[in-house]
Order: C-alpha cells, then structure tokens, then sequence
C-alpha cells in the first residue's frame, strides 16, 4: 500500500484566489517567550489551498460543508491526465474512457506542473472544467470531480460550471496536487473541516495505491 499527499501546504504568501482573504499565522503564545505552551492563530479564507465546495458557494440557500456526505468523498477514485488539455470539456471527457460508473473523478492537467515548481502568483490561464464539461460530468452520474487549480470552471466564467455541478450535487475538490500521481485507479479520502453552514472548508486529501 502506497499513500500520496495530493494536499496542498497552507503557509502565509501561498496563492489565494484574488479577491479572498490571505492566510495569516502567528503566535499567540510561545514557550521560546517563556510561556507555557506554543499556540498559534489561524485566518484564512474557506477557499483556501485544497479545498471543497458546498452548494451553498453558489445555490442561494443550499447545504453547508458539514451537511456533505462525507461516504461520497471517500471511496475509489479515477485519476486521469490531460496534460495537453486548455480545458477540461466534453470532448477531452469523453476522449478519456471513463469506465462507466466512475463516481470520484481526479483530472491531472498542466495545473500541477504550477505546484511542482512553487508557483505564487495566480494565473488566471489556468485549466478548468467548462460548462458542456460539467453537463458531461452530471449526466454520466459522477459524484465527485478534483481539479489542480484553485476553481474547477474558468476564471472568465466562474458562475456557469459551479451552478450545473453544485445544483446536481457534485462537490468540486480544488486545489489539489496531482504532479507525481500517475494516471490509475486509486483510493481517495477527502474530509474537508467541519464548519457548520460554511460555502466551503480547506481539506486533507490523499489517494491510497493497492
């Protein structure tokens, strides 16, 4: 058995989405100082690195984060490249031969190559699932669908993707890093925290090999 951390590292200075709230962390406490124990404050966006979304990101009135399932985001996963993809849409789906009854769909692109070399700056060319590729994703019954940028639709249309994936109940992991993970079947467990009526929450990814 074979685990991969496909999480992105949480620091201060790391890439947030731009209009989000920058990672903050410091020390509110320091045995160095002479206190008891170290404890340290963190702030920072729900968006932040990896990441879920929750319906209510973009559905007036949905679920919050901690009324997912938490059985739809563990279980077999399908890791796939599209490596020369600009983006991820019905076409390059389809060109895939996702095994029907694939529920927990990972797509490495060119995204992860931005992580392998510690990129910090956001780009907005990233690539993303456009909105024939989401009608592609409800309508062979995927559940749950991991990108390797910070959204799972384009920077120039971020509303249309998110509205057809979330309305069907598709939860978008995002931010993940997928460089190094070979294209297989895998194990995934994904538990994002727990934060009662949240739009979305940061989450620990890994895939178990064998």
């Amino acid at each position: 058995m074979k685990l991969y951390d496909i999480s992105l590292s949480v620091f201060p200075g790391m890439v947030v989405w731009p209009d989000n709230p920058n990672v903050t962390l410091r020390r509110t406490l320091d045995q160095a100082k002479g206190d008891l124990a170290t404890v340290s404050e963190l702030s920072l966006g729900v968006h932040t690195g990896t990441h879920l979304d929750a319906p209510l990101h973009f559905v007036p009135g949905g679920a919050g984060v901690d009324a997912l399932p938490l059985e739809v985001l563990c279980g077999p996963a399908l890791v796939c490249h599209a490596l020369n993809a600009n983006a991820l849409t019905a076409d390059v789906f389809e060109a895939m031969n996702i095994p029907a009854g694939t529920e927990r769909l990972l797509v490495r692109t060119h995204n992860s190559d931005l992580w392998a070399r510690d990129a910090r700056d956001f780009n907005t060319d990233y690539v993303a699932v456009t909105a024939d590729g989401a009608r592609w994703l409800v309508e062979h019954r995927v559940k749950v669908i991991g990108v390797d940028y910070l959204s799972v639709a384009p920077y120039p249309d971020p509303l249309t993707p998110h509205d057809i994936l979330l309305h069907a109940g598709i939860i978008p992991v995002e931010g993940l890093n997928l460089s190094g993970i070979a294209a297989g079947h895998y194990t995934l467990y994904c538990l994002p925290l727990k934060l009662v009526g949240a739009d979305g929450a940061p989450a620990r990814a890994i895939l178990i090999e064998g």
